[in-house]
């Protein structure tokens, strides 16, 4: 254990590594980081109030379990090169695990911060200790070098240095991890939604995209969708579009979106002609276009919250809960994938999940009786287009309306 001036708490020491490893003005959409939920109390210890500019940017938080533990960061972001020996390993940004160490009344013990990490690079591409810079010895940095932990020094003023750079390394893949890389993708609900809630104006940009003009002006001019920022968004989410290095490309599955409407109608302006006719229909929509209805089924099926949904609402119908509110799901879904629940559910902004969340990551389930603390992409539009697939019983309702004891999540075929 090495000493040091009591200048920089944990909290303090892990608000700064995360402002260095996962800036907020940086351009990378698929990044994404949650400091354990320890961290979101008043108090780190008694009568050590935490600043609530450190709580504002270690949020959101989550209990997330990498290895035989939680870190007090996990997070996914590609790094720059003078923090880690290899930039990426694949084709998917590294998921990063962090243990930081601070002032404690006596000393930072460095070593347990170093053994901790190391712990977490089972299941992590590359793990960290953040400590006071004054606080690491060299004994600690070669002890990092020999587990390939990555040490960053802090300074009172924020600076953050990287000491030892770690390698990357593979890693196996478990539920709690899934759930981050989940969020650091393009489908992830975090700082993104779905804008729409009616799968018919997704599968219509890949339409519009491939037909002769300008997009824009096709959705408007058959009256596909107006909000075309939000139909773009939502087609990436679903897979059906991406960004290519000429700009939107249609995916494997959005040209069999194209392939669908080319087959039954012979061209895709003939789609859009039928589009058209449902143009502010409230009818369920595998109801009133029972082909489309299928094909939107299965591409809401590509969406990975999707399967973990219908699967786990199967499971509580045999269990004999066959209309779950939801307070009953998120409660469930929690005993059995913690992290994917809180990250696909609660809302990680205006201290939601604080009040959410113990400071052991358990729910408080009073506090699910609110409405005002779910995400709406997955409450609302989500809800809504499983309901409009065919899938469940109910459509969403936004957070504001909501009553989450009475909001029935069902499937509507049960087997």
């Amino acid at each position: 254990m090495s000493s040091a001036a009591p200048s920089l708490s944990e909290p303090q020491v892990l608000a700064h590594t995360k402002r260095r490893l996962f800036p907020t003005d940086a351009d990378d959409s698929t990044a994404y980081a949650v400091a354990d939920t320890q961290f979101s109390q008043d108090e780190w210890r008694p009568g050590e109030p935490v600043d609530p500019t450190v709580r504002e940017c270690l949020a959101p938080f989550n209990h997330v379990r990498i290895g035989g533990g939680y870190p007090d960061l996990v997070g996914v972001r590609t790094l720059e090169s003078d923090l880690l020996a290899v930039e990426r390993l694949g084709d998917e940004p590294p998921l990063i695990a962090i243990e930081a160490k601070g002032y404690a009344g006596g000393g930072v013990d460095t070593q347990r911060g170093i053994v901790q990490a190391y712990d977490r690079l089972h299941e992590a591409n590359a793990a960290y200790l953040a400590a006071p810079a004054a606080a690491i010895s060299a004994t600690d940095r070669t002890l990092a070098r020999e587990l390939n932990v990555g040490v960053l020094g802090v300074d009172a003023a924020g600076t953050v240095e990287a000491l030892e750079v770690p390698r990357v390394v593979g890693n196996r893949t478990t539920s709690e991890t899934t759930a981050l890389r989940f969020q650091a993708s393009t489908q992830g609900v975090a700082n993104r939604s779905f804008g729409l809630n009616h799968p018919k104006n997704y599968l219509g940009y890949p339409l519009a995209h491939y037909a002769d003009g300008e997009t824009a002006a096709l959705l408007s001019e058959y009256k596909v969708v107006s909000a075309v920022s939000d139909a773009r968004r939502g087609a990436a989410f679903l897979g059906l579009i991406e960004d290519g290095p000429e700009g939107v490309e249609l995916t494997g599955l959005g040209r069999e979106v194209v392939r669908f409407a080319l087959s039954r109608y012979g061209s895709v302006e003939g789609a859009l002609e039928e589009f058209e006719t449902w143009y502010r229909s409230r009818n369920r929509f595998v109801d009133l276009a029972p082909e489309w209805g299928q094909l939107a089924r299965r591409v809401i099926f590509t969406y990975p919250a999707t399967e973990l949904l219908v699967t786990e609402l199967q499971t509580m119908h045999d269990d004999g809960i066959a209309e779950p509110s939801l307070v009953d799901l998120v409660v469930y879904l929690h005993e059995l994938h913690p992290s994917f629940t809180v990250e696909l559910f609660v809302r990680g902004d205006d201290g939601v999940r604080s009040r959410v969340l113990t400071e052991d990551g358990d729910l408080r389930r009073s506090e699910l009786a609110d409405g005002s603390i779910y995400h709406s992409p997955t409450v609302f539009q989500l809800k809504a287009m499983l309901y409009h697939a065919g899938i469940l019983t109910e459509r969403g309702k936004e957070p504001h309306r909501l009553e989450p004891l009475e909001d029935v999540w069902a499937l509507r075929e049960p087997v």
